[in-house]
Order: C-alpha cells, then sequence, then structure tokens
C-alpha cells in the first residue's frame, strides 16, 4: 500500500485527471478524497515500472469506466485543440511529435505553451516533454514532442 500523503505532496493535492484540488484531510470514501491511481510507465527498453499519481476517488473510479479526459486551459482561445491524454500515450510509445493545437497570438500560445508542460508534469511525470511553437499563416502552432 502506498504512502497516500507522500503521494499528495508530490503532486502538490491536484487531482491530475481534472487538475482541481484535493482535499488531504476529507475521508477516502469520500468521492472528493484523495485515492492513489497506480499505472504502469514505460521505461525505455527495461519493462515498466508502476507510478502512483494522485487523483480524487471519484475521478480515479471514472476512469475505470470511460476514457480520461484532460481538460484544456479554459483563459486563452485554443483552436483545434488534440485530446490531451490520448496525445500523450501516443508520443510516450512512439516518440515524434506532434501539433497539438493552434493559438492566434504569441502570448496566448506562449501562455498556452507554459501551461501544457506544467499539466503534463503531472499526467506524465516520468516523462519530459517539450513544446514548439512555429508562426504561419497569422497564427502559431504548438507542436508536442516527447524528449
Amino acid at each position: 500500500m502506498s504512502d497516500l500523503n507522500a503521494i499528495g505532496e508530490k503532486d502538490n493535492w491536484i487531482c491530475w485527471l481534472c487538475d482541481k484540488p484535493v482535499d488531504p484531510d476529507a475521508s477516502v470514501n469520500s468521492d472528493l478524497g484523495p485515492s492513489a491511481d497506480s499505472y504502469a510507465a514505460a521505461k525505455a527498453k527495461k519493462g515498466s515500472a508502476t507510478v502512483e499519481r494522485l487523483a480524487h476517488r471519484a475521478c480515479n473510479t471514472m476512469k475505470g469506466k470511460i476514457a480520461p479526459v484532460v481538460p484544456w486551459i479554459k483563459d486563452v482561445v485554443v483552436a483545434d485543440p488534440s485530446p490531451i491524454f490520448e496525445t500523450v500515450e501516443r508520443l510516450q510509445r512512439k516518440g515524434g511529435r506532434e501539433v497539438i493545437a493552434r493559438c492566434m497570438d504569441s502570448v496566448d500560445a506562449e501562455k498556452v505553451a507554459d501551461w501544457l508542460v506544467d499539466r503534463l508534469g503531472r499526467l506524465a511525470p516520468e516523462t519530459k516533454f517539450a513544446i514548439d511553437i512555429k508562426p504561419g499563416g497569422g497564427q502559431y502552432m504548438l507542436s508536442l514532442r516527447a524528449d
């Protein structure tokens, strides 16, 4: 059994799925209570390791019923956003890079890139990601790559 407090501290008491705070004092039987979500993280050609992330109990339970959806930042307009969870899984398996979104100006593109790097640190802490911003055609393309 994992030490839930250690996982919570590591993840700053933020649910990796919904990106909302988790109350460390809530009952583990409460829907909004803390729970440890375990998953096998691929290691470079050496099998897999078990990684644990903090989640609300309800978020963790629902993940077993429906595919997780990681919401995009809400205070910036993002055009053609790719599904974050599926994109991250694909890049972890295959490598390479993918265009993940478009923004209309460089300020928004930088804000989205900073937010996404922070968000991916909770989603896939064992993988380093980099975001490239390329201007063109009056917009800014954000591409994500796993380093």
